[in-house]
């Protein structure tokens, strides 16, 4: 069973629909305390990065998705701000500590003498970088669609397992680590793609 939090940020009936259309069974945590009943986690989020952080520190959320996460292990999967609230720490309207779990900082897209606006809207082509299940017959440089101004800069160039282009310069599209993985991407908006990731994620025995 998937279960999505629901901390009070997100686009959560997208992603629902999305797993219940594979045929998934999928609930929306509305409780800590409801990630126990669940195999596997979901993380989504739309808004700022602080408003997310508080948010699942004052509901409980943080500490219960450490225990369900980092000590059980359960599969997670973080969708946009669901994945930036992953790293360290963000420099969106300041300087704000995140869950911790992947070394890296979230940081603003450079657009500065490209031409380009902010936030980046729309389809781009993903550059799958790493050999993983998550991306099985997903053939390299398919189009998924993001919204996002900021993105996660990795410390370890190994969690980066996709990426895309824009102005120049490679914006991190997707993490993994260990049990953790995580896309600036929305798959349940990503259409035939997007769902077989989803679909992967579901069978996903890490």
């Amino acid at each position: 069973m998937v279960g999505i939090v629901d901390y009070g940020m997100g686009n959560l009936l997208s992603v629902y629909n999305a797993f219940d259309y594979l045929g998934e069974d999928v609930i929306v945590c509305k409780h800590p305390e409801d990630l126990q009943a669940v195999d596997r986690i979901v993380i989504p989020g739309v808004g700022a990065f602080k408003d997310c952080i508080n948010l699942l520190r004052s509901s409980g959320f943080s500490d219960a998705l450490n225990e369900e996460v980092i000590m059980k292990a359960k599969p997670t999967l973080g969708i946009c701000l669901g994945m930036q609230v992953m790293a360290k720490k963000s420099h969106e309207f300041g300087e704000h500590l995140g869950l911790g779990w992947f070394e890296g900082e979230v940081i603003k897209i450079n657009v500065e003498n490209t031409g380009l606006k902010l936030p980046n809207i729309g389809w781009s082509e993903i550059e799958i970088r790493s050999d993983n299940p998550l991306f099985n017959n997903i053939p390299n440089r398919s189009d998924f669609y993001l919204v996002h101004s900021f993105y996660m800069s990795c410390e370890n160039s190994n969690d980066v397992v996709a990426a895309y282009e824009y102005g120049g310069k490679l914006i991190t599209a997707s993490v993994l680590k260990n049990n953790i993985f995580a896309t600036q991407f929305h798959p349940e908006k990503s259409q035939d793609h997007g769902l077989k990731l989803l679909s992967n994620f579901i069978n996903w025995n890490p």
